[in-house]
Formats: C-alpha cells, structure tokens, sequence
C-alpha cells in the first residue's frame, strides 16, 4: 500500500511530531510539499489545541497528523518528589532557586475524551499515538470521522498488540530515533533493537504497513527502509534546523558541534527515557538516574533550571532532543527537505 493510498499524501515522508520545538508552521510546510506535517498536542492545553487546528486548516487543504501520548499518570509520592529536589538541590543554589517552592506537575496529559471533543470539531485525516493506545471509545471516536490511527511500536510485541487493536499503521522506531522511546508493553532497554534491525521484523510479523523511524537522515536511508519492506519513514532530527521548527538557539547551536554525534537515552528531563545530546546533566547525574520520578513528573523541577540557564545562553540544563544521526539537519526550508528526503526513492520508481 502506497502513502497515496494510506493516508491520502504524495510522498512516503512523514514529519515527525517533536513536542517543544515546534507547532503548526512546520506541520503546515511539510503537508504543503506532500509529505504528512505532524503537530505534536501532548503539552497544548485545549485552547493551545484548537487554536493550532484552526491554523492549519486555513493554511492546508492537504493531510496532516496529530498526535497524543497514552501513558498513564504515576500516582503522586512526596519520597520520590523528595528525592528528586534533593538530587537537584545543588543546582538550584547554584543558580539562585528557591528549591522549596518546586513541586512535580505533570507538564504532559494523555489523550482524552476533551482532546477527542475538540478533534471531532476538526477532523483530522491522522491521529497518531505514543506510548500505546487510549481506551477503545476513543479510538471509535476517530474512527467516526474516517480518521485514521498510528501507533509507535519499539518491538515485535508490542506490533502485534496494536494490529491486534486496530490501528491503520505501525511506526517502527528504533533505537536511534531522538526524543522519547514509545515502548509500553516493556520498559526494558534491552528489548529495543536498531531501525533496520526492526523493520523486517515487524514486516514480517504484521499486516498493517509499517512506517519506518529513527536514524534516517537523508533520501538514501528513506530508500533503505522502503527495500526493507517499509511503506514511508518517519523523520524528525533532520528537521531540527528548519526555520519553521521553533528550535531554541542553544539547541541549534549544539546540533550544529561535532559533540552532537554523541547522545544518550536519558531519563533526566521527563522522567523517560529519551534520546539526546549529551550536556552537563547528563555527564553530572549519568543518562539514567533512579532518583528521577516516572514520566511525567520530573520535567516541573527541571523547568527553572532550564529556564535560569537558558536566560544565561546555557543548554546544560535543556532536553537537547536528536537521534543518533544528526547529518541530515540543514538550515534549508521544511518543504525543500521534504522534497530532497523523497527524491532518491521517487526517482527510482
């Protein structure tokens, strides 16, 4: 099955969705070059939710996707928030932070009834899903409107359980991809595996097309993972430079230095594991800390932090997010990467 077919797109590019450096303007650009653009709603309120819909129905009549995660909120525990300060506590003082003020808020709510409400006003042609898969009412609710559904798999297993529970498509993400694993059937770090290990795997195990996603930064890798059996790739770091991605300075900066080939799966900034460039944090605390709360409770007490520094022209404190390729971002527009991502495998047919 073709993209054209799937999901009503010209290329087999899919942005994706990148929670904190960007909203609708590179969404937009992709769709408008005839990849499928993404805006990531995980951290929008419902106002911030619709607002950005409706810009991007002014600004394209062409598919685009948006997607939420499934986790399910920790229960508060004031040891585990107590911990976490106590581990941050030299910083705070470093940078002048009151450390009693901070508490653990959730910055990130899954996908319910609310989200879906406002999306049936909208009807987006793609809702995607991190971290599983919402109660089956609400995948019904997008079913109504024709919508149709993607989930991220990190495993063979857990592409089976989202074949098994209807979706449209599988994204196969691999161990290089940046930002935060999918994986919700095990958070074992041993049971992930790289994309091009992944692929034929889940390939070979499913019905469903499978969208490729992490590592892949230019049109020879889009084309090594469609021989591999994948219906279109997933493709977020190689966007990172693009002018219509809200990429911080200090961000831009560090994907530009050769330190940028080494990242790190990290539980630091949210609480799980995400990939990115290695910074002061993480060579302080290590990539994973057991005294950081679950997803997403960490993240509160880190905003100051990040915040102070950032203010300073440091991204010591800041989710520095990338995969393990960086070779791909250029400081071109959305619409031309688009376009040079898919053009080995369009010239080849």
């Amino acid at each position: 099955m073709s993209m054209k077919e799937l999901l009503g797109v010209d290329l087999p590019i899919i942005q994706a969705p990148m929670a904190g450096v960007q909203g609708h303007e590179l969404a937009i650009a992709v769709s408008n070059a005839g990849g499928l653009g993404s805006l990531p709603c995980a951290m929008l309120s419902s106002e911030g939710l619709r607002n950005e819909l409706a810009i991007i129905k002014r600004q394209t009549t062409k598919p685009y996707n948006v997607n939420f995660f499934c986790h399910v909120p920790p229960a508060p525990d004031d040891e585990v928030e107590k911990r976490w300060l106590q581990t941050l506590s030299p910083y705070f003082s470093e940078y002048g932070i009151d450390a009693n003020t901070q508490t653990l808020q959730s910055g990130r709510s899954p996908f319910n009834a609310e989200a879906a409400e406002i999306l049936e006003e909208f009807k987006p042609p793609v809702v995607s899903f991190h971290f599983g898969l919402p109660e089956p009412e609400l995948l019904e609710r997008v079913r109504g409107w024709g919508g149709k559904i993607l989930s991220t798999a990190t495993t063979v297993d857990e592409a089976l359980w989202l074949e098994a529970h209807g979706v449209d498509a599988i994204i196969a993400q691999g161990l290089e991809a940046g930002g935060h694993r999918g994986f919700f059937l095990s958070k074992d770090p041993s049971t992930q595996v790289g994309t091009f290990a992944l692929i034929p795997q889940i390939v070979r195990s499913v019905s469903v097309p499978v969208i490729a996603a992490g590592g892949i930064a230019d049109a020879k890798g889009v084309a090594a993972a469609m021989e591999l059996g994948a219906t279109a790739v997933q493709i977020g770091t190689a966007y990172l430079l693009c002018p219509e991605a809200t990429t911080t300075a200090m961000h831009r900066a560090a994907l530009k230095r050769e330190s940028a080939r080494v990242t790190a799966l990290t539980n630091l900034f949210s609480g799980g594991l995400a990939r990115g460039i290695v910074n002061r944090l993480i060579d302080d605390l290590g990539p994973i800390n057991r005294t950081v709360p679950d997803f997403p409770l960490a993240s509160a007490a880190i905003a100051p932090l990040r915040a102070k520094a950032e203010s300073l022209g440091s991204g010591e404190f800041s989710p520095l997010w990338a995969g393990q390729n960086v070779s791909g971002c250029k400081e071109i527009s959305a619409m031309l990467l688009t376009q040079e991502l898919a053009g080995l495998y369009k010239n080849a047919r």
